[in-house]
């Protein structure tokens, strides 16, 4: 089953539905929460949390409450537990009030925090602590923290003291990942029921460190129905066609990737690598006649299919109908690459796109081109994948870069929606977003990917998984994670700084070798 991701909404609805239509209390959603959290700790602790001193720090709601059990259940089996209320005592309520209670009837010290100059009190605590345990705000919070709180998060960041969050770290938006002032700085967050969505988007994945996923006990029923739209890829969506046993290099896909140019040959080549490495039986590279030899002399298992040129070394504005042709028989097509934007390319790409009727990638000068020229989105006659960078997205869509970075996943949906296009929007936390709402969210990848090269890769393997027979989604879905993966494989070998291109694409084989065992296997990547 995929891992579904919710907004902070659909989490509250979820848990009022668990408590009205199927009677569970809130109270037994708290206990599970909280005990589910203090396993964690102890897992921490390799088992064994006897003496071990625990700082809780609880807010006034339910995700106080969380943190009221998790130290009623650390402090019956043998942890040294100490709570640091951060409201008034008379402002918890309800089930975390009940909890708050039985944890002073069991002596366990409740110290309420009030104002700044009680701080020096926790810098006391804290060094003589063991771990933390963050359940100051939940899914409810928005915005900035209160002065006081915001110094205390800070407190406890700089104590370098691990801190286990329960459901967010304390100052992340739910929804967004946003953060406005200060946010816990987690080494793990305990999180229920479903992941929230804040802690996968940029920049919440930088402060949720690990995640683990607590059950407590929502009926799987519930998110059926509600048929949630938001998922985070992993390999078990990744799941690459079968290969026959008496197949031959005509059944596993033709590839066309169109683009190249004088100086920028090399983004045909990554590409056209990447789809042959994805498991495409055949590649064809569609450049312009000048950039032919060195395509040639460079790529010896892919074939290469010149077009008349400019002097300047780029498509001429007439070769539209020549490549439509040309790619008629393509199982898949990727347009863009190293294509340049100089004025000739632009009327033959906009005339080219209508014509192509194979499942089709639009990547790089591609899409520089259509930001001038957004209506040709209703032109296309098949299913079609951008995978802009921000910058990209930006022109696109007729905005700057920090609103996109500002709300990467709704700029997803939105451009998804009008453009009838699946959007593959690139960078930290890459989002795939589909016209009818549904987005994926990927967790694979590394700064050490921020490199020339990468996308033209992304664009073939992509591609490479669309002319092998997976839909669109899926095709992206997947590409996107193993791209991701595979830089992942080589931190440990290149580092942030050495990894190129040309590493992925060696890197390839390896990822969808250990992706097709472990999917048959059943196990965890």
């Amino acid at each position: 089953m995929v891992l579904k991701l919710v907004t902070g909404e659909q989490m509250r609805r979820l848990d009022r539905k668990a408590m009205d239509e199927f009677g569970i209390p809130g109270l037994v959603l708290m206990e599970n929460a909280g005990r589910g959290v203090g396993e964690v700790v102890k897992n921490y602790f390799n088992g064994r949390v006897e003496s071990k001193r625990i700082l809780i720090f609880a807010g006034k709601g339910n995700n106080g409450g969380d943190g009221f059990v998790v130290g009623r259940h650390l402090a019956n089996c043998g942890a040294d537990v100490k709570v640091f209320l951060l409201s008034p005592l008379e402002e918890v309520k309800g089930d975390a009030l009940i909890n708050l209670k039985i944890l002073k009837k069991m002596d366990i010290p409740v110290d309420t925090i009030s104002k700044h100059g009680d701080i020096h009190r926790i810098s006391i605590s804290l060094l003589h602590t063991d771990l933390v345990v963050d359940a100051i705000f939940g899914t409810g919070f928005l915005g900035k923290p209160p002065a006081l709180i915001e110094e205390i998060i800070c407190v406890l960041n700089d104590s370098s003291k691990p801190i286990i969050a329960v459901d967010l770290p304390s100052g992340l938006m739910a929804d967004t990942g946003k953060v406005e002032g200060s946010c816990i700085k987690a080494h793990r967050t305990c999180t229920f029921g479903f992941p929230k969505l804040g802690l996968y988007l940029h920049p919440g994945s930088q402060y949720s460190g690990e995640i683990d996923l607590v059950d407590i006990s929502i009926p799987s029923v519930l998110a059926e129905k509600d048929n949630l739209p938001y998922n985070l890829i992993d390999e078990k969506l990744c799941s690459l066609p079968p290969r026959d046993s008496e197949g031959h290099k005509g059944t596993y896909g033709h590839v066309y990737i169109v683009g190249g140019s004088v100086g920028m040959s090399g983004a045909v080549g990554m590409a056209s690598s990447a789809a042959l490495r994805g498991g495409a039986g055949l590649v064809t590279a569609c450049v312009p006649h000048s950039v032919g030899p060195i395509t040639d002399s460079g790529l010896m298992e892919i074939m290469t299919t010149t077009i008349e040129g400019t002097g300047d070394g780029v498509f001429h504005g007439g070769s539209a109908d020549i490549i439509a042709d040309l790619v008629s028989n393509a199982d898949a097509v990727v347009v863009g690459p190293g294509m340049s934007e100089k004025k000739p390319v632009d009327e033959m790409l906009l005339n080219l796109l209508p014509k192509i009727t194979a499942p089709l990638v639009i990547d790089a000068d591609a899409l520089n081109i259509i930001s001038e020229n957004i209506s040709i989105f209703s032109k296309l006659n098949t299913p079609a994948i951008i995978t802009p960078y921000p910058g990209e997205m930006a022109r696109l869509m007729g905005c700057g870069v920090p609103q996109i970075q500002g709300d990467r996943l709704g700029a997803a949906l939105q451009a998804s929606r009008e453009w009838d296009v699946i959007v593959v929007l690139k960078g930290a936390g890459t989002i795939i977003a589909a016209p009818d709402g549904r987005a994926y969210l990927n967790n694979t990848g590394n700064p050490g990917m921020a490199t020339a090269g990468m996308g033209d890769v992304l664009a073939g393997l992509i591609a490479s998984f669309l002319g092998q027979g997976m839909g669109p989604l899926e095709a992206a879905a997947a590409g996107v994670y193993v791209h991701g993966k595979a830089g992942d494989r080589l931190i440990g070998k290149k580092g942030h700084r050495g990894m190129v291109a040309g590493d992925i694409l060696k890197e390839l084989p390896n990822v969808i070798v250990e992706l097709e065992r472990r999917c048959k296997e059943g196990d965890d990547f």
